[in-house]
């Protein structure tokens, strides 16, 4: 019996892997080839519109840059404002910008009146002030209290992120009456996965899911649908102290009020994706040492300038760890062979302070940590130092001293001596490495600077030259002074 069942084991695995191999390799579909060709072809204006309708917006933004200016005016008449303005929120603002300059400018108002408000926003900046004055002008009054509303925000502030495309009822209507509220509003709206209810002074009372108002019977009490604890934000609260708040919801649409809590807009999951995404890549930039974050096609003075600034601060600090280096030019020329070590301590003294850095700000990004954790925070990266610290300093200590002793020639003694002082030296660098690797972000973070600043390069120095110091001193009072080596 066991061995019909391994036969047959063994057939389904044969078998599964002939089909595994006999399988072809998936080809995507070149959806930009095709629409290339579509924009390209001679058919009619609404032949055109309606082969478009089958391509996702996102795939039209990708071929722009593809086509000639003629190709994509071409393309301007043949599609509606609505599918324009959504195919060009997902093109880079500064691209939007040239593209609109290449239309009628009525029609360029008006695809910017149909756009989402943050994003309108957002192209606006990167049109001439001049123009921008005269498109948002043609626009219609809505989309002009919109952009007004949302310019209102500082960059900082979540109330700069949101967007008014949502759907709100007033409270005490009946199951039917909010339905029909719903219907009216939709078509203007995409934001319908969730209904907002307000008051009579459009004060924020609750939101209502649009499942429960589907299934709720019509004799029902509306009220008992509400959730009155749904989650909000205030519009001038910043955005780094708010969005943990907004990612532990999981909500898809969240209200924004302002100080009176009345609704002025929602912030759409959409919103905090892009939101957490640019804070990544700005915290990513930081911990390289940049002032900022960096574009593929960027111009060459725009990317000195955000690169120059740190090197010059960095370059200072190298020539610091120099200067001390020279402090201990004494115990370099009496004891030479020490000199082979010196980057294996800082290389390892940096790795350390990178990698207590990096934790530390992501246990930073937490708004409701208490003094108390923080404390406990850097006992533990100075607990973990220790312990990786005494390990390598061990293996350091042993495999260094065999070297020493095979291959430069030195009796045992001095050549494990020696490799007991590296390896002492490499446990307190790197016990000192995690302490400051999680005390300066935290250091910034509470005078205000965020802690990415404390970046990757600016820690690795620091550490060069708390490990320089180290290092030194260890081999100026163990080797020379208590050993008698030099």
């Amino acid at each position: 019996m066991d061995n019909e069942m391994k036969n047959f084991d063994e057939d389904i695995i044969e078998t599964e892997s002939n089909e595994t191999q006999n399988e072809e390799p998936v080809v995507r579909p070149d959806y930009s080839s095709e629409i290339i060709d579509i924009v390209k072809s001679n058919a009619s204006p609404k032949a055109l519109r309606d082969q478009l309708d089958d391509y996702h917006d996102n795939d039209i933004a990708l071929i722009l840059n593809s086509l000639t200016t003629p190709e994509r005016q071409k393309l301007y008449r043949v599609l509606g404002i609505n599918k324009l303005s959504t195919v060009l929120e997902y093109s880079e603002e500064e691209d939007v910008a040239n593209y609109l300059n290449e239309m009628d400018i009525r029609k360029a108002a008006a695809v910017i009146g149909h756009m989402e408000p943050d994003v309108a926003v957002d192209v606006l900046r990167e049109i001439e002030k001049v123009k921008r004055g005269i498109l948002i002008e043609l626009m219609d009054a809505e989309s002009r209290k919109d952009i007004a509303l949302l310019a209102s925000f500082d960059d900082d502030e979540i109330g700069s992120r949101m967007t008014t495309n949502y759907i709100s009822i007033h409270e005490g209507l009946t199951v039917k009456e909010a339905m029909a509220e719903l219907i009216r509003q939709a078509p203007e709206n995409d934001n319908i996965s969730t209904i907002f209810v307000l008051d009579e002074q459009d004060t924020f009372v609750g939101a209502l899911g649009l499942k429960e108002l589907i299934i709720a019977r019509q004799g029902d009490d509306l009220e008992e649908h509400i959730m009155t604890s749904y989650p909000y934000v205030y519009g001038h609260e910043q955005i780094d102290a708010c969005i943990e708040n907004l990612k532990d919801y999981s909500e898809d649409l969240v209200p924004v009020l302002d100080n009176q809590n009345r609704m002025l807009g929602v912030i759409t999951s959409q919103n905090v994706i892009e939101v957490v995404d640019e804070a990544l890549g700005d915290d990513y930039a930081k911990l390289a040492g940049l002032a900022a974050e960096e574009e593929l096609h960027e111009p060459l003075k725009d990317s000195m300038r955000k690169r120059l600034p740190w090197l010059l601060i960095l370059l200072c600090l190298g020539l610091g760890v120099s200067t001390v280096i020279g402090a201990f030019e004494k115990v370099i020329s009496s004891l030479t062979i020490v000199m082979f070590f010196q980057s294996m301590i800082l290389g390892m003294s940096g790795n350390v302070g990178s990698q207590s850095l990096a934790v530390t700000i992501r246990v930073l990004m937490d708004e409701n940590l208490t003094g108390g954790q923080k404390i406990g925070h850097v006992f533990k990266e100075l607990k973990v130092g220790l312990a990786n610290g005494v390990i390598l300093g061990i293996i350091s200590a042993i495999f260094i001293g065999i070297y020493i002793f095979l291959f430069k020639g030195k009796p045992v003694f001095e050549s494990f001596a020696i490799s007991g002082c590296v390896g002492v030296a490499l446990v307190v660098a790197m016990i000192i490495s995690s302490a400051t690797g999680s005390l300066i972000p935290m250091g910034f973070k509470k005078v205000g600077i965020d802690p990415a600043v404390a970046s990757g390069p600016l820690i690795s120095t620091i550490n060069d030259l708390v490990a320089v110091i180290t290092y030194y001193s260890l081999a100026w009072i163990l080797l020379i002074n208590v050993l008698h080596l030099a």
